[in-house]
């Protein structure tokens, strides 16, 4: 039977292709990417307002207006005919990633959080495709993108086109200006006691946020390092004196209040306190990810004088002690130094392939010291290395750990944090803390047989949210973040041998353990156990020279200096 004269079925309205014209179909694009992208914003903007006042609607209506005429105006500018489908399908689909994560996780996309994202390896990312993401993006990017393909686009003379484009521009950047004049109140107080909320306006958040960290890293690549300690050298020691082995640990997403050793209601630490580590309970971090954290916490400049330019654009460490002459050794089972180590030795881990230690394209952080006493054997003077083991990296903490490391149950075995109990999460995260103390407590082991004068320094990157103000993860802005993503663990071990060629009296160190520390003290502390000679040293952030016994010291130079001419 033939259907009524004048009505279409359904499988022929699926044939209808409107024609719309670049600019209809950017407008249309813009505001929904407002209406349907924005939750976490608008729920953060909307804090303290009453949702039947007219001033809250006012508010809410200007600042609708503002954010689709912005994005609009930037739109304009860089879509036409040919761009217009291929960009869009883009937007769509990291748009819908991006405020699925800002949704789900509480995360915030400044450059820094942008910078971790661009720098993440394909097997840490996969972990975040969960089926909370396949389903958002089904609605927000693959709804959209259908209706994009059907769409035609109206062509016209590029002269007709470039008045129509002005003529747009002009109207919109009135109408944008209108928006915020008639929020501007509400929005300047917004912008000035919560200027953090502008990384939740995505798209425009990761677009800004993606193109500063791109331009920094281009500069940073061809920049040539600025040199830091170039005076540096080895101070004189006396004679049969054995080498020295430092080894920093750099913990990732290890928060302090989940360390047992800082009575914390878990002993979480067991091996490390049986082997009488020092412990640091009050650290904070340089930053709220790694991207931060590890270039800061391993400059001489450190958070106390932040300037991310200038740390990132000069040596770190390593490369200050290399230039002394200690040889310096990176292992990694994770996404590289980020610049820590450059043109330093560096060895990359996770690829591996390790029964019993790998599977499925990743390793657990035992792999460090696979074959590391080979590494050591062949470096036999003195030597820093670091291990950058993965972690407590989330949101898989289950992951993270061996089966035999499991003794906190039930556990969360997704990545789909919102979709465990607290406790279950809680759970998964302290069976990878617990196997974080046995990775470290090997390494102790391991230094314990060397001979060489060694040291360990074990200190996480930055802290973690379980879930907390409704927020998981990390890399919340720095002015904002809570203490359970600034508060890290920091543990020193030093060996009778260094302990003794340094004059460290351990009740001293103690109580110097008791005071704030910070990621800051981690380059001279470093410097000074490997007794290297340098301006950029600076006593006051070591916090092994206060507790060096001043006469030790002098017996110790007095063997080393040359014999007095006769």
């Amino acid at each position: 039977m033939n259907p009524p004269s004048g009505r279409r079925t359904w499988w022929q309205a699926i044939g209808v292709r409107p024609e719309l014209s670049v600019e209809s179909i950017a407008l249309f694009s813009c505001l929904f990417v407002a209406l349907f992208c924005n939750a976490s914003f608008w729920r953060a903007a909307l804090v303290g307002y009453a949702i039947d006042s007219l001033d809250t609607w006012r508010f809410i209506f200007g600042t609708f207006v503002a954010l689709v005429g912005l994005h609009l105006t930037v739109f304009l500018f860089v879509l036409n005919r040919w761009t217009l489908k291929p960009l869009l399908a883009i937007l769509f689909v990291t748009t819908a990633m991006a405020a699925f994560h800002q949704d789900r996780y509480g995360v915030f996309l400044d450059v820094g959080m942008l910078r971790n994202i661009l720098h993440t390896e394909y097997k840490e990312a996969r972990e975040l495709f969960t089926p909370g993401l396949a389903v958002q993006l089904l609605v927000q990017a693959g709804i959209p993108i259908l209706v994009l393909l059907r769409l035609r686009v109206v062509r016209r003379s590029w002269n007709r086109a470039l008045w129509i484009r002005l003529a747009m521009i002009c109207a919109t950047l009135a109408v944008t200006a209108f928006g915020m004049l008639l929020s501007f109140r509400d929005l300047s107080i917004l912008m000035r006691n919560h200027k953090e909320v502008r990384y939740l306006v995505t798209p425009g958040n990761y677009l800004y946020a993606s193109l500063r960290a791109g331009v920094a890293d281009v500069k940073a690549g061809r920049a040539t390092l600025a040199t830091v300690g170039a005076d540096a050298s080895k101070l004189a020691r006396p004679l049969g004196a054995r080498p020295r082995l430092v080894v920093v640990v750099v913990g990732e997403t290890v928060r302090a209040d989940h360390w047992g050793l800082n009575d914390y209601a878990r002993d979480t630490t067991p091996q490390l306190r049986a082997l009488g580590v020092t412990n640091f309970p009050e650290v904070s971090s340089c930053g709220t990810a790694t991207e931060v954290s590890l270039p800061c916490m391993f400059s001489a400049v450190g958070r106390r004088d932040y300037d991310e330019e200038r740390i990132r654009g000069s040596e770190s460490l390593l490369h200050v002690v290399e230039r002394a002459g200690v040889a310096t050794l990176w292992r990694d089972n994770q996404t590289g130094c980020k610049g820590v180590c450059r043109d330093l030795d560096f060895q990359q881990l996770n690829a591996l392939e390790v029964p019993g230690l790998c599977a499925g394209g990743l390793c657990q952080d035992e792999i460090l010291l696979e074959g590391l006493q080979l590494e050591l054997d062949r470096r036999p003077g003195d030597l820093l290395v670091v291990l950058h083991p993965l972690g407590n990296h989330g949101p898989s903490y289950y992951a993270r750990y061996p089966d035999r490391f499991r003794r906190y149950t039930p556990t969360c075995d997704t990545a789909e944090l919102r979709l465990c109990s607290s406790e279950q999460v809680i759970n998964s995260y302290d069976n990878a803390v617990l196997y974080a103390d046995h990775v470290v407590a090997q390494t102790i082991r391991l230094l314990q047989k060397q001979p060489r004068d060694s040291a360990l320094i074990y200190v996480s990157d930055h802290g973690e949210s379980l879930g907390e103000h409704n927020l998981y993860l990390h890399g919340i802005p720095y002015s904002i973040a809570p203490s359970t993503q600034t508060a890290v663990p920091m543990i020193a071990w030093l060996s009778p041998e260094i302990e003794h060629a340094l004059g460290i009296d351990v009740s001293c160190l103690n109580r110097v353990a008791a005071q704030p520390a910070a990621h800051d003290h981690l380059f001279h502390s470093v410097i000074g156990l490997l007794g290297v000679s340098t301006q950029a040293y600076q006593p006051e952030y070591d916090l092994f020279q206060r507790c060096r016994d001043a006469g030790a010291l002098i017996a110790h130079a007095a063997q080393a200096a040359p014999p007095a001419p006769r």
